[in-house]
């Protein structure tokens, strides 16, 4: 497996990975420990990780994004949390929360590979 590819999966599973790779230290700290943090408080607020369901396209989408959130994502599917309650008051925040920390997430790896490339 190329070490490019390595990178990319490892900056998906675990945010702010690459970037502490890379050497960009202060910012791989932050996403290390914000993005997980988001996913954390999206599922203390009692959002829902959404399932996929290609017959509803913004279910869908959601899942994608929530997808997008790497390890902490994958946590949470393994011990079973993340059902949300639409009955709380908080279900629209935590389910914002969960799908922010997601697309964050696919922008640090976008990010991560402009300077891979040198673009940044």
């Amino acid at each position: 497996m190329p070490l490019r590819l390595v990178m990319y999966v490892l900056a998906w599973l675990l945010p702010g990975a690459a970037h502490l790779w890379l050497g960009r230290r202060a910012a791989g700290l932050v996403f290390l420990v914000v993005l997980p943090l988001m996913v954390g408080i999206g599922l203390w607020l009692e959002g829902r990780l959404f399932p996929f369901h290609p017959s509803e396209p913004l279910v869908a989408l959601a899942a994608i994004a929530d997808t997008l959130a790497g390890l902490p994502y994958l946590a949470a599917r393994l011990l079973d949390l993340g059902a949300g309650r639409p009955a709380a008051v908080t279900y629209e925040y935590g389910n914002t929360f969960l799908i922010t920390a997601g697309l964050l997430n696919a922008l640090v790896v976008i990010d991560a590979h402009d300077i891979l490339v040198g673009r940044k």
